[in-house]
């Protein structure tokens, strides 16, 4: 629902919320643990810290998932597939600007590394057979997207997909795009740490707090708090 969601709130709530606790609309989606990657992580190109740049929807959700995974030291949310002149929410709300809601993450690869961060994010913070949209939320900005940063990490991305799509993980293809990384953009500061900010918004109840207790649920391992 483009053009709905500004800063601080979102209109979508004023309707979805009743909706949504009358159970007459579901926007959340946790598939459940996925299978394990079946190739091996190659070693760290950088000792001690790496990034994966993801997009899954709206980047509430997917900042919140991963700032609560074990070995993630960082996220920020923001912009990528588009250049700086169109960086900002607005203009990358009309869905015209090649970019996507995307979260940069840093981790420790000793800790956890990009398959496991690739296989929470199939799992529990994207549906990968939606197609320009996810959830509520329509428009190329909010497609999945992997944008690998090295020959590694499109190795593995691609070569999971194929693993899961084999396999028929999902009931349908998955439709998540692997491109090459180019820029990230920051989004803007009242866009960091949504839900942790906002856990009443009845978008971040309805949405991304089913997301968070699926993390903990599926990977006790791995999960934070």
């Amino acid at each position: 629902m483009a053009g709905f969601r500004e800063c601080g709130f979102r209109t979508v709530g004023r309707w979805l919320g009743p909706l949504l606790a009358l159970g007459l609309l579901s926007c959340s989606v946790v598939h459940g643990q996925v299978p394990e990657y079946a190739g091996a992580d190659p070693p760290a190109s950088t000792p001690g810290k790496e990034a994966a740049v993801l997009a899954g929807g709206c980047f509430w959700g997917v900042d919140a998932v991963f700032k609560h995974v074990k070995g993630v030291e960082q996220v920020v949310s923001g912009y990528s597939g588009g250049d700086s002149k169109t960086a900002e929410y607005e203009v990358v709300s009309t869905g015209r600007t090649g970019h996507a809601e995307s979260v940069k993450i840093t981790y420790d690869p000793s800790k956890v590394t990009y398959a496991q961060l690739l296989r929470v994010f199939f799992s529990v913070a994207t549906d990968p057979t939606q197609l320009n949209r996810q959830g509520p939320d329509e428009g190329t900005q909010y497609r999945s997207v992997i944008f690998y940063a090295n020959d590694a990490q499109k190795q593995i991305a691609f070569a999971y997909i194929e693993q899961l799509n084999k396999a028929r993980v999902f009931s349908a293809p998955i439709v998540t795009q692997v491109v090459p990384f180019e820029h990230f953009y920051a989004a803007e500061s009242c866009h960091q740490d949504y839900l942790a900010m906002h856990p009443d918004d009845p978008y971040i109840v309805f949405n991304d707090l089913p997301k968070l207790r699926a993390l903990k649920k599926e990977f006790p391992g791995l999960y934070k708090p």
